[in-house]
């Protein structure tokens, strides 16, 4: 039971610094474009993957919520873009291939996650939304980069869950 509840109280602090991040937007076409996945990439660093999946999906679900939703039921699709990323992330980063997962998630969240939207709306969307995108993706992966070091020796440690 303790472990169900450390578990709960760590996604909930997560998901929190996600909606947090979520208000910190990039200027974009569209306003959901945010440093909401920098939470999501440091749970998927420090515990696993899933975890990381969670809080990046209910992040961008967040983010979206605080400007209405501008693209609709596409938001779930985002959601599952971002969380199968997140999740990639962090499970190549266990493997010790950290290098290699930042330059997986920094192309799969900054150039594949946008190309179903060439399809849904058309290519002038997707090329409107890439330059935003890769810098979302290259600041939540650097900041996500600085805090790594000192949560993890404090993981280690024993003062943090």
């Amino acid at each position: 039971m303790k472990s169900n509840l450390r578990t709960l109280l760590l996604l909930s602090l997560f998901m929190a610094f996600s909606a947090i991040g979520g208000m910190v937007k990039i200027p974009a076409v569209i306003g959901t474009i945010a440093i909401d996945s920098m939470p999501a990439l440091l749970i998927a660093s420090l515990y696993n993957g899933r975890w990381g999946a969670i809080v990046a999906s209910g992040g961008h679900l967040l983010s979206s919520y605080y400007v209405g939703f501008p693209l609709g039921p596409f938001h779930v699709l985002i959601a599952i873009e971002m969380a199968f990323f997140v999740w990639l992330f962090g499970y190549v980063f266990s493997k010790g291939k950290r290098v290699f997962a930042a330059i997986l998630f920094f192309i799969g969240n900054g150039i594949l996650a946008g190309i179903p939207f060439i399809f849904i709306f058309s290519p002038s969307f997707y090329y409107a939304i890439l330059p935003p995108l890769l810098l979302a993706s290259f600041v939540n992966l650097t900041v996500a980069h600085f805090l790594y070091p000192p949560l993890e020796s404090r993981l280690k440690r024993g003062k943090i869950a």
